[in-house]
């Protein structure tokens, strides 16, 4: 394929042909930034890490320009960390075994600012030639408005597609905002356990946001640390770090399901939880 912008590159880390990689793959993470997959979606990663049967994509959205940055960054035009992030990714992507990356290089403000029939392209030609079976995104909850934005363009692509094209699954992951308040029968828990050494170093590659000025790297250990340890109150942690992911899959399914509503629906399902459990406990005078 052909990416629709003029410096967007699509890589294959281990050399072998576009071919072979895009008929292994069987996980895509369709993230905004570069380093977005590798803070958000360890499960991606692990689940695909050194195994025969499954490979991973990743898609990076964004040129990763308008990053903070600070130290030996400081300096930096957006055109310089443009470079430098992307290299970064480049080599997350190498460390962490991934089939194939494709940085797609839009300015976050053209994503933000409405359907884009460029990045609809992009995201259509990429799924339609993986056939992946689990997607990853950002979900419709999160703070951020591009990840926000990415993860609409992601629903509005696979509901353009066949059925026989669509995944069998498609996950929101947790940046901006942590999903520990989905409810147990809405949330997907996704144990990250293993392999730290290697969700670590592929954190530490993105050496321009964490000496930068943002300790992503502890942030998001600490998440998945705490999400492990609170999943449970009556009984031993379960797993050492666990991710959580709202479950995007009905929306794709059916393209008359209103986004808004649907996620609405779990917010109202949280409400009710909180003040159904006040109620019960004598606290509703």
């Amino acid at each position: 394929m052909k990416p629709t912008q003029p410096l967007a590159e699509l890589i294959v880390p281990d050399g072998t042909p576009w071919n072979a990689a895009r008929k292994r793959t069987t996980h895509v993470v369709i993230a905004a930034h570069p380093d977005d997959v590798e803070f958000m979606a360890w499960h991606a990663i692990l689940e695909c890490f050194q195994q025969p049967e499954k490979a991973l994509g990743a898609v990076i959205v964004t040129d990763g320009r308008g990053s903070p940055r600070r130290g030996a960054y400081a300096g930096m035009s957006d055109e310089q960390m443009r470079v430098v992030r992307l290299a970064e990714q480049k080599k997350a992507a190498l460390v962490g075994g991934y089939a194939w990356l494709a940085c797609l290089d839009f300015q976050s403000g053209s994503v933000r600012s409405g359907p884009s029939t460029a990045l609809h392209e992009d995201l259509r030609h990429l799924v339609e030639a993986t056939r992946p079976r689990v997607i990853y995104t950002h979900n419709p909850a999160d703070r951020h408005d591009t990840h926000v934005a990415v993860a609409l363009h992601v629903i509005a692509v696979l509901r353009s597609l066949p059925a026989e094209l669509r995944p069998a699954q498609v996950l929101g992951c947790e940046v901006w905002r942590s999903l520990d308040w989905l409810g147990d029968a809405d949330k997907r828990t996704l144990d990250v356990s293993a392999r730290e050494h290697l969700t670590s170093a592929l954190m530490g590659v993105f050496d321009s946001q964490i000496a930068g000025g943002k300790r992503y790297d502890l942030a998001t250990t600490a998440r998945k640390r705490s999400n492990a340890t609170y999943a449970e109150y009556g009984q031993a942690d379960q797993a050492s770090a666990v991710e959580y992911a709202m479950d995007l899959t009905p929306l794709i399914g059916d393209a008359h399901l209103d986004i808004q509503a649907y996620v609405a629906g779990l917010i109202e399902r949280f409400g009710d939880d909180v003040t159904s459990r006040i109620r019960r406990l004598g606290g509703s005078h």
